[in-house]
Formats: C-alpha cells, sequence, structure tokens
C-alpha cells in the first residue's frame, strides 16, 4: 500500500508521497484520480495513477524494522557526549502561575519546598563532566521552580564547575520570573555570562491575570519591569545575553501581546520567543478561542511578507518569528533526506534521552528533560548515584514501537513530533495515549506543508532565504 496525503493551498493542489519524501503538484483530474484511488482502497487505477506509477511515485510502503538510527550509538553516546545538564536546584517558587507544571492544574506534580542539597548539586554537575568527554562544550542550567531562592547553591555550582571542567568550554543559563533579581544578583549573572530567560507573558492585564505572588495574590507585572530597567541601567552590555519567554494564554488579546513586546519601552530591544501552554499531564483541555487564532495568524502572514521584502521585520510580531524556523528546519530540511531502501527507521519527535537535554531533579533522579512528570516510572532514565538506566533510555527513543502498525502507515511518519512524553502513563507507557494526539500531529504538519508549498510557489528560495 503506497503512503501518500492530499491538500490543497490558494496556488494549486499537492500531494505528499511519503515514501519518496518528496511534493508533486498536481491537475486537477490527477488530483480526482488520486481520490478515488485512496477511496477505492487502492484499487481503482486510472490512466494518471499509472502515469505516477511509470513516473516512480507511489511505490509500496518500505518494510523496515523500528528501530530509532541512534539506538546503536546509545550506550557509546550517554559514555562519553552528554552536553548538557539542567538542575532542578528547588521545587518552590515565590509565585504561583495558573499554568505552571506544578500549579496543580496537572497530574502528579505540585509545588514542595523541597531543595537540592549541595551535594547532590556537585555530584550531578560531576557526572556531567564524567559523562562529556567528547565534548568541547558544556551547559549547566538551573531551574525552579524558581531557582534564584537559591543563590547560593548555583554560586556553588558554578565555582565547582568552572574548577573541574578544565579544557571545556563552560556556558550557564537560567530560566526565571525575575522578580528576586537584586544587585548582586544582577552582578554574578552578568560576570558569569549567564544566559538569562525570564518569563514575562506580556503586558501588565495579560501577565498579571496568571503570574500572581504566593504570598498575596498580586500580579507580579510591575516588579519584573522594575528589575528589567535595572538591568538596561546598571549592565547595558549584559542586555544581549537576556530573552523573554512568553507563555501565550490563547485565551487572552494576542495583539495586544504582540504590541507589548515591539512598542513597550522597557522591553522592545529583547528577543523574545513565545510558548504555548503545555498540554501534557494536564488534567484539563485548553481551550483556543476564534480571536485568537485569527491574530496569530494574520500575524504568520505578516510574516511572510517580510519574508518577500514587502514588510519590514519591525513590523512583524516577534512572538511568530519562530514560525517560519519551523517550515525551514521541519520540512525544507527534511525534504533533502532520502529514506529509499532504509533497513532501520522509526518516526521523528523522540530526541536521545540523557544526551541532549539531561535533567536531574531535587533527588538526583535523572530524566529526559524539564518537561517530563517526575512521578513517571517509565520516564526516569537513571539517578546521579548509580547511572543511566540504559533499558528506559532504549524504551523512550523507541516510542514506536508500541504503535508500529499505525506508524509505518501514517504519511507524516518523517515529520511527527511525538516524544514519549506523549505516551507516558506515569507506570506504563499507553498506545491510545499516544494515538490519541495523532490527529492533532497531523493536522500541524499539514499546516507546514501548506506553507512551504505556498512560499516556493510564490517564489522563495529556501536555500537562499529570499525570494
Amino acid at each position: 500500500m503506497p503512503v501518500f496525503h492530499l491538500f490543497e493551498t490558494v496556488t494549486g493542489k499537492y500531494m505528499f508521497d511519503a515514501n519518496a519524501n518528496t511534493f508533486l503538484k498536481l491537475n486537477e483530474r490527477s488530483y480526482q484520480a488520486l481520490l478515488n484511488y485512496r477511496n477505492s482502497n487502492f484499487e481503482q487505477v486510472e490512466p494518471e495513477i499509472q502515469n505516477l506509477f511509470d513516473s516512480g511515485f507511489l511505490a509500496e510502503k518500505q518494510d523496515f524494522e523500528m528501530i530509532h538510527p541512534m539506538s546503536d550509538s546509545l550506550q557509546h553516546n550517554l559514555s562519553r557526549s552528554v552536553g548538557s545538564i539542567t538542575l532542578q536546584v528547588t521545587q518552590n517558587c515565590n509565585l504561583r502561575c495558573s499554568y505552571c507544571a506544578y500549579s496543580g492544574s496537572y497530574l502528579h506534580r505540585v509545588h514542595t519546598n523541597k531543595r537540592m542539597k549541595k551535594e547532590v548539586a556537585l555530584k550531578a554537575i560531576k557526572f556531567l563532566i564524567e559523562h562529556s568527554v567528547d565534548s568541547p562544550i558544556i551547559n549547566i542550567g538551573f531551574y525552579g521552580g524558581e531557582p534564584l531562592l537559591e543563590m547560593d547553591l548555583i554560586k556553588a555550582c558554578v565555582a565547582y564547575a568552572r574548577e573541574q571542567s578544565a579544557g571545556k568550554e563552560l556556558t550557564f543559563n537560567l530560566t526565571t520570573n525575575a522578580t528576586l533579581i537584586t544587585d548582586e544578583t544582577l552582578e554574578f549573572l552578568s560576570s558569569n555570562d549567564f544566559n538569562l530567560t525570564i518569563s514575562l507573558d506580556g503586558d501588565e492585564v495579560a501577565h498579571d491575570r496568571n503570574r500572581v505572588f504566593a504570598v498575596n495574590n498580586k500580579g507580579s507585572f510591575q516588579t519584573i519591569m522594575d528589575n528589567i530597567e535595572n538591568i538596561k541601567n546598571k549592565t547595558p552590555d549584559y542586555v544581549n545575553k537576556v530573552m523573554f519567554n512568553a507563555v501565550i494564554d490563547p485565551n487572552s488579546d494576542f495583539s495586544c501581546s504582540t504590541n507589548f513586546f515591539s512598542n513597550y519601552e522597557t522591553v522592545k530591544d529583547f528577543a523574545v520567543m513565545a510558548s504555548d501552554i503545555a498540554s501534557s499531564y494536564k488534567k484539563s483541555e485548553s481551550l483556543i478561542n476564534d480571536s485568537f487564532i485569527k491574530m496569530y495568524n494574520y500575524e504568520v502572514f505578516k510574516l511572510f511578507l517580510y519574508k518577500f521584502g514587502r514588510l519590514k521585520k519591525s513590523d512583524v510580531s516577534k512572538l511568530v518569528m519562530e514560525s517560519f524556523d519551523q517550515i525551514q528546519e521541519n520540512v525544507h530540511n527534511r525534504l533533502r533526506i532520502s529514506f529509499y531502501d532504509v533497513k532501520k527507521d522509526h518516526h521523528s519527535g523522540p530526541c536521545v534521552p540523557g544526551v541532549q537535554r539531561l535533567f536531574v531533579n531535587a533527588d538526583g533522579a535523572l530524566y529526559p528533560c524539564e518537561r517530563v512528570s517526575e512521578a513517571s516510572s517509565v520516564m526516569r532514565i537513571g539517578h546521579i548515584d548509580t547511572g543511566f538506566e540504559l533499558d528506559n533510555i532504549r524504551n523512550i527513543l523507541n516510542i514506536g514501537t508500541i504503535t508500529e502498525k499505525e506508524c509505518k502507515e501514517c504519511w507524516a511518519f518523517r515529520y511527527c513530533t511525538s516524544c514519549a512524553m506523549a505516551a507516558d502513563d506515569i507506570s506504563e507507557f499507553s498506545a491510545a495515549k499516544k494515538l490519541s494526539i495523532c490527529n492533532k500531529v497531523k493536522e500541524n504538519t499539514e499546516s507546514l506543508f501548506k506553507d512551504y508549498c505556498v512560499l516556493r510557489e510564490l517564489g522563495y528560495d529556501f536555500d537562499k532565504e529570499k525570494v
């Protein structure tokens, strides 16, 4: 059975041939013939279909072993190529954000007063250094809760890392709500060249709707603005190491957030990236209003006009800039890869657990990243005292095996964004849970395909990044 997908854009009708990993623009007769072919369970072969066969399209799906290509080198990479580690220095926070993973809105995760002991933190850093022989650059991140509650520990970690990492380039990053940045803290962060990510959701109304102080339930916006002004005044050369992460509430006014980050004097010169409210482990689904979708799509349209030289960059929302990178990296760059005659393959989505975004919780347990539930036994990949649990890591990396039949028949196989977190049922991996997000993944993939084909039709050259 061939694996392909049909879709339409304003510029034409297209087929994506999954085996050939390519797009083909179709005339009306060929498009209709393909619809008939698919709807007849691949039995109605009209002349247009035969022409496609003769041209090398619509080949039978390939038979391959469902195993991630990195499986064979997994043990080697885990022992020598770990590039970064993120330390959960505390599970406590001075804010109570409504969408936080520890807010109570998510399964199995709540704020606690648990703090990472110094001996655990230093042992974790030693673990990173011992497992990064082949990594010339290593990164240490500090995460919470709110990590700035543990400044003494962070200072000890930085000093120890510098002492132990001779011969390597060492970088640090920290994600903070920015309410606790004193002059002393700012001096330490800037002098150690920290990459600083500040959580800021937009103007005062948008931000304070979700991000309030734990002690009095008051909004945190003005405190953050004062501290950002202090960063600009006291350490102007450090500004280029600071960026904002805006968690976009789908029930908010997207245009207000866009205008804020582009025009508000305190923040307009900073880089910003947008994040969705996390859906994994959430107790209830987040609803998106129609006006939000319309405004978001309008800003993406303006982004495309900027790429064609019709608008200035300053006319485009900073919150959608990464949308174009997704088209470039997740569509154009993947189209260059040939998948003919592969013997082993796995759908895209999973990172290599432990190698790319190793997360250490306050107790020293190891997880693939900071987004997974620490209550999950299947997502735990080891402990700093006992090392990596290779079997768990293999299961996470090869999560596609639990839905092998469905995955091999899916046209979005090599453009999938589903990792093991989508299947995490805390005590086991659930095929049903993993499959429940497939329609959404395919909708998003089709949207990227449509944007890519339209941009190409209108003359955009992704290799030269210009028209």
